[in-house]
């Protein structure tokens, strides 16, 4: 919990940085980047968390490698998590960045499994209406899963609206067996 809340705080600074660079989209594509890079790159990973090079020789480095890829300010910004030693957060201040983003657009992510692949116009007929019933714009991350047997489910956060096949058959079983 406390990691979060470090990681919020910091996304909080370079989501007022970028606002104030006005390229907020622009920077939360380089922190990606960062931290997909850092995921990705086991050497890069080494590097970030090892002690016996200093915090002088990584912010060096870090900057040699952004220079002409990112703003000053952004530069500055990872420089700083070296010099606070928390570059090796930077996935999760990329996370809580886009969460940030998402928030101030009124958006938020959903996971819409089907049992079957859907049209286009029959996803975006669901997507409208989760947005009107959230009172958000909904971001659907459509999977597909045969084992809920038809129907639908959705996971907005914790939230989970569960109209499957598969659920509505265990509730009738367990009815029936519970039944004298």
């Amino acid at each position: 919990m406390r990691d979060e809340s470090i990681a919020r705080n910091y996304a909080e600074a370079l989501l007022a940085l970028a606002t104030k660079a006005s390229a907020s989209e622009e920077w939360g594509g380089l922190i990606h980047a960062l931290a997909g890079a850092i995921e990705s790159n086991v050497t890069l990973q080494r590097f970030l968390e090892a002690p016996q090079v200093s915090a002088g020789q990584k912010r060096a480095i870090l900057a040699k490698a952004l220079e002409g890829r990112a703003p000053a300010y952004f530069i500055k910004f990872v420089q700083k998590l070296v010099t606070n030693r928390r570059q090796l957060m930077i996935p999760q201040i990329a996370s809580a960045y886009t969460d940030l983003v998402d928030t101030a657009a009124g958006r938020v992510h959903a996971r819409v499994t089907f049992s079957r692949a859907v049209p286009d116009s029959e996803r975006d007929a669901i997507v409208a209406q989760l947005s009107k019933v959230l009172g958000k714009t909904v971001v659907p991350h459509v999977t597909v899963n045969p084992q809920i047997l038809g129907g639908i489910v959705v996971r907005v956060g914790d939230t989970v609206m569960d109209g499957s096949v598969r659920r509505r058959l265990g509730a009738v079983r367990a009815r029936m067996l519970g039944a004298p």
